[in-house]
């Protein structure tokens, strides 16, 4: 047989806290800890606490003497670790943005919006980092005309830092290339998403490329149901044209020579040659029906 206890209500827990606050006016610090160390703070007297001040504090500096009072829970001792001691695949930053030049094979250097992730891996005694040292790791090597050079800086970085065994970083854009159309001969920009990526492993560093190829392709379903249309009923019907993505992934090995982004995709538009002229805009029509 369970019995059930009622469970308190809030005046019950308002009477119990004042009769707590009562007890704590008059107790010592000790005896509030060997209650319950984890309500010595509430319990004791003047327990809210000084008054904090609501202004922002603009004659405040942080020198140096200040910043060796903070607490570094990243490089701190294995004592500050709470819970079970095991270790991170990875952790990290992911899609910070900033502007960053980029070498092409036809238009000298280009400036182009950047999103980076940067994540390393931690041994169980290291409990977690301070996200602020991965972006500073890379604003540190971003002037630069970027390479993959800049990339071994920056995460050559990471691992002193962050202490760190294994660590990547990965770096999207938007890529544009002017293209000229399969029949009109008309000039138009398409613009093509390309990653670089460095990964880390056990001292071995791999160097990525990674593109997005967007194509356009005939749905095979549609197309034979519309040959069935018109071949069993006479009936007009359509096949429709599907966006497809081929996700490309090269490693570079030092000494094969230099693969420019135009390269890969100009590799890909030989084999899938109905790239879409306008990946990501849309045509609109009003309600007349004009497009």
């Amino acid at each position: 047989m369970n019995l059930h206890k009622p469970q308190p209500d809030r005046d019950e827990a308002r009477q119990a806290l004042d009769m707590l606050t009562r007890w704590a006016a008059t107790a010592g610090d000790a005896e509030i800890a060997a209650l319950d160390p984890a309500l010595a703070r509430l319990l004791a007297p003047g327990h809210n606490g000084p008054a904090l001040s609501r202004d922002y504090p603009d004659g405040f500096t942080a020198d140096a003497a200040y910043k060796a009072t903070l607490p570094d829970l990243q490089n701190g001792p294995a004592s500050l670790i709470r819970g079970a001691r095991q270790p991170i695949q990875h952790v990290g930053i992911s899609n910070f943005r900033l502007p960053l030049k980029f070498h092409t094979r036809d238009n000298g250097d280009l400036t182009l919006e950047t999103s980076v992730t940067g994540t390393v891996s931690l041994e169980a005694e290291k409990k977690g980092i301070n996200m602020s040292r991965i972006m500073r790791s890379f604003y540190a090597h971003a002037a630069r005309a970027f390479s993959f050079d800049v990339i071994d800086a920056a995460l050559d970085d990471y691992k002193r830092h962050l202490e760190s065994f294994d660590a990547r970083i990965q770096m999207r854009f938007s890529f544009p290339v002017k293209m000229t159309s399969l029949r009109s001969g008309l000039d138009g920009y398409q613009y093509y998403d390309i990653a670089l990526e460095l990964v880390e492993r056990a001292d071995v560093r791999k160097k990525i490329m990674h593109l997005d190829y967007v194509y356009s392709s005939t749905c095979p379903c549609s197309l034979e149901l519309s040959e069935h249309a018109r071949n069993a009923r006479g009936q007009m019907a359509t096949p429709h044209a599907q966006r497809s993505v081929a996700r490309i992934s090269v490693e570079l090995v030092p000494g094969r020579g230099c693969l420019w982004f135009e390269d890969l995709i100009e590799l890909c538009r030989a084999i899938a040659t109905t790239s879409p002229q306008r990946p990501s805009g849309n045509r609109t029509k009003d309600r007349r029906g004009s497009g």
